[in-house]
């Protein structure tokens, strides 16, 4: 009961601000495209973390962990900074697409691509989702967590993609626009993705130098987000 009262706290303090970032950068509260897009976001989040209160809290415990931990050994320290440019660039690519969807209407995205959006932003979900039932180890942090006995995961989205949880970031920086109505935040999702990339690759490094069997992994499977493609 605790562990779900702190996600349901959690998930609260994070969609209020959120929709304060949104509902600010336009101007107003009647944007019914970021009501919604709240409520499917945090649906999802909450739905999947009270599976998670259920099925592995250990995971969930893990996932309420702050996103910059000050033990070294919990936290690779390049990560941090990571976290924080991260943290500022997600928060300015929401204000560039509230700025160009809502406040000053720059965009006009046709119904037809707004529900496409809808719909990748739920499948985008799911496969996060599906990434938690996978894997008990995937903390939001990189880290290797020796007391939780850390190993390597290779079932399930792991045989298609080395990274299945950032394959779901990736189809959410698409949806997100979409949903919301900009092509400028759309135009600007190439280098969230870049991002990522370069996240990915330095957490690869990290884990084929202090995870047993992951450089073995690495061979094995060989893209890192998108099957077939890198």
């Amino acid at each position: 009961m605790k562990i779900r009262a702190e996600l349901i706290a959690r998930t609260a303090i994070w969609l209020a601000a959120l929709a304060a970032v949104l509902l600010l950068a336009a101007g107003t509260p009647r944007w019914p495209a970021a009501w919604l897009y709240l409520a499917e976001l945090g649906g999802c989040s909450l739905a999947s973390g009270l599976w998670l209160a259920k099925h592995d809290p250990a995971l969930l415990a893990e996932r309420l962990r702050p996103p910059i931990q000050r033990r070294q050994e919990r936290q690779e320290r390049w990560d941090k900074l990571f976290i924080a440019a991260a943290l500022i660039v997600w928060l300015a690519w929401l204000v560039l697409i509230t700025l160009d969807a809502e406040r000053y209407r720059w965009s006009a995205l046709p119904l037809w691509l707004r529900i496409a959006g809808a719909l990748g932003l739920l499948l985008s979900m799911a496969l996060v989702h599906r990434t938690f039932q996978e894997n008990k180890f995937t903390a939001p942090v990189v880290a290797i967590q020796t007391e939780r006995g850390h190993r390597v995961v290779a079932t399930g989205p792991y045989r298609l993609v080395r990274h299945p949880l950032y394959a779901g970031a990736v189809l959410n920086f698409f949806a997100t626009p979409l949903m919301l109505g900009s092509w400028l935040g759309l135009a600007a999702t190439p280098l969230l993705i870049a991002g990522l990339a370069v996240r990915a690759v330095l957490e690869e490094r990290t884990l084929s130098a202090k995870l047993a069997g992951y450089a073995a992994y690495r061979q094995s499977v060989r893209y890192r987000l998108i099957p077939g493609v890198w």
